[in-house]
């Protein structure tokens, strides 16, 4: 496939019709090095947040060899993808099904789980996968149901088991499992190390109440990227806290101690070029939206880097101001209030690069009204910001210097 050098290479040799997804390899390897090489413990790609093979192989190829699954679909995509890969079924709650073919067919042998109910499912399923003995090489990770408040996303509602009741469901993991993991999830985009901190006091609480041996200490994601408005401290923080903290845990001496990163390995993978149909004020009219991988500028408010792309030399205001978009199909609905800041002078015709769109951008697009064509180009210039290319401020480093002199 041809490499091109940026969106505005694109924009200019190949005027795409369709809204224009640009892969930037090099970026998504970068990435992963630094959790491999960086990181305390095991890294895990959550797949939900960009379930692209291409991306998953340039993962593996950069040592990235544990997958979290969270879907039947999702453990045969991986395990086609990637025959040798180790994945992790960490949606707390599954089929018996999915349970049973994950086991018996792919070769899974971690589950998660935040009930006694979905135990004896997964005790269940993998004995009638197993020739109807029970198995005893299952690694089982109990979610405990921890705090969001440093998050821009929570992900406290929906699952995690309380402390009250972890007692008696890591006991009874115990019983069954080979391994016995804590796992939780401190909600996407933690803009702050110690949601971290928090979470595992938390799990030591719950490994001292129930007086069990754990194996694995899953700290889940939440690992940010920067956007707009978002510009969180350098990774390194939250590993060296992380770190520090896992070390104290009353863990078995051989323990390890694992993470889920989605966002933070993806991110920075794509970016998408649009184009503008129809201005009104400071309305932009563009052709990928709500229903496309704009998903989150949408629903969650989630604001996106932008550009202009003009050729070096072409007229531009240099006037700022905020915009707003709609999106291509026929739904009210279909809106992205920003603000998203562009020249003044933007018109019918423009092409804007939206970066930072790889995580949850081409996963969550549909095909919602005729709208689901997109052209894929790769690119290999750097992406609008980024958290391992070593051009960040130190937000550690202090301008309040006294000289000596």
């Amino acid at each position: 496939m041809h490499i091109h050098l940026d969106a505005l290479a694109v924009a200019r040799t190949c005027a795409p019709d369709e809204p224009a997804i640009l892969n930037r390899p090099h970026a998504a390897a970068r990435a992963a090095r630094f959790f491999v090489e960086k990181f305390p413990g095991k890294s895990l790609y959550a797949v939900k947040a960009n379930p692209s093979p291409d991306l998953i192989r340039i993962l593996w190829d950069s040592g990235v060899t544990h997958y979290d699954v969270a879907s039947i679909g999702e453990v045969r995509m991986v395990r086609a993808t990637l025959p040798d890969a180790t994945l992790c079924f960490m949606h707390p709650v599954k089929s018996p099904s999915a349970i049973a073919e994950a086991y018996g067919v792919h070769g899974v042998r971690v589950f998660s789980l935040d009930s006694l109910e979905e135990l004896d499912k997964i005790v269940r399923a993998t004995t009638q996968a197993n020739g109807g003995e029970l198995p005893t090489d299952l690694t089982l990770c109990v979610r405990l149901r921890v705090s969001s408040e440093y998050s821009e996303l929570s992900l406290a509602a929906k699952f995690g088991c309380e402390l009250s009741h972890a007692r008696e469901l890591l006991q009874a993991a115990r019983q069954v499992a080979d391994c016995l993991g804590i796992c939780f999830h401190v909600g996407s985009q933690a803009m702050s190390p110690h949601a971290y901190v928090q979470a595992l006091e938390k799990a030591r609480a719950a490994i001292v109440d129930a007086a069990v041996t754990v194996d694995i200490i899953d700290v889940g994601g939440g690992f940010p990227s920067i956007y707009p408005g978002m510009n969180p401290p350098p990774l390194e923080d939250y590993f060296a806290l992380i770190d520090r903290t896992y070390e104290s845990l009353p863990v078995s001496y051989s323990a390890e101690l694992w993470c889920e990163p989605g966002r933070a390995l993806c991110a920075e993978y794509n970016s998408m070029i649009v184009r503008v149909e129809k201005r009104r004020e400071n309305e932009l009219y563009i052709n990928d939206g709500a229903y496309g991988a704009l998903f989150d500028a949408a629903h969650v408010g989630w604001r996106f880097p932008v550009r202009v792309l003009r050729a070096e030399g072409a007229a531009m205001s240099e006037e700022l101001v905020p915009y707003s978009f709609y999106g291509p199909t026929c739904d009210d609905m279909d809106h992205m209030e920003g603000p998203f800041e562009l020249p003044a002078d933007i018109r019918v015709g423009d092409y804007i690069e939206i970066g930072m769109l790889g995580a949850y951008g081409a996963a969550m697009k549909t095909a919602f009204n005729g709208f689901d064509a997109n052209e894929v180009f790769v690119v290999s210039d750097e992406p609008m910001a980024s958290q391992y290319r070593g051009d960040r401020r130190d937000s550690r480093v202090s301008d309040n210097v006294v000289s000596l002199r």
